[in-house]
């Protein structure tokens, strides 16, 4: 799993890094808010750590890239009052960590959210489907749905950010991984097959002017 790890103090960022590589995870570092913006535009992550105080663009306005594309963020920041984790939860962070921080907490913070959005896990379920993500095999009541890489990879990405707007350029751009030019045919169809294929009709909800969510 891929984490991006945004903090402008290099030993912090460094010493968060070394901990989740030893968990498994892929880190990514960025030491300000612009680098980091430049990184979710061309790659995908799994979940994000964020400082709010950053050269050049802020944590919250970082949060805002990240809502788009459904990745789960766990503020870091040194602003401790009431007022400031009211104002990240609210904004949509998942959770809020005040510095100085025992890395322990930390780490079993990033994984009780990613429990939460069910990353990490080899079985995806949602009602009567199954998502092996090991043999990428999908089963309804038990029953083998065959479904195209495309396919799949749409059903992962819709499953993991349920209940959540999915913006039609942030699948193009995550599923096909080229940029989104405004053409919507391709991943319309892929979701209407998608949607046939699993009985979906009622669950996979197009949101207006935006793209799709999968309602549960």
């Amino acid at each position: 799993m891929k984490a991006l790890i945004v903090e402008d103090d290099i030993a912090i960022n460094d010493l968060i890094c070394m901990n989740l590589r030893d968990m498994g995870f892929i880190c990514t570092s960025a030491h300000d808010g612009l680098t980091a913006a430049n990184l979710l535009e061309k790659e995908s992550f799994d979940f994000a750590l964020l400082d709010i105080m950053l050269p050049h663009i802020d944590g919250y306005e970082l949060l805002e890239y990240t809502r788009q594309l459904g990745i789960p963020v766990i503020f870091i920041t040194a602003k401790s009052s009431i007022q400031d984790r009211v104002k990240g939860l609210k904004l949509g962070a998942d959770d809020y960590i005040v510095k100085p921080f025992a890395i322990s907490e930390l780490t079993a913070r990033v994984e009780a959210v990613l429990r939460r959005y069910n990353k990490g896990k080899k079985i995806l379920s949602l009602e009567d489907v199954e998502i092996n993500t090991e043999s990428r095999q999908v089963t309804k009541r038990g029953e083998v749905i065959d479904l195209t890489l495309k396919e799949y990879e749409l059903l992962v990405m819709l499953v993991n950010n349920k209940n959540m707007a999915l913006f039609r350029e942030t699948l193009f751009e995550r599923i096909w991984g080229s940029n989104f030019m405004g053409e919507t045919r391709t991943l319309d169809l892929h979701i209407q097959r998608l949607r046939k294929k699993l009985g979906w009709e009622d669950k996979i909800k197009t949101v207006y002017k935006i793209g799709y969510r999968l309602e549960v």
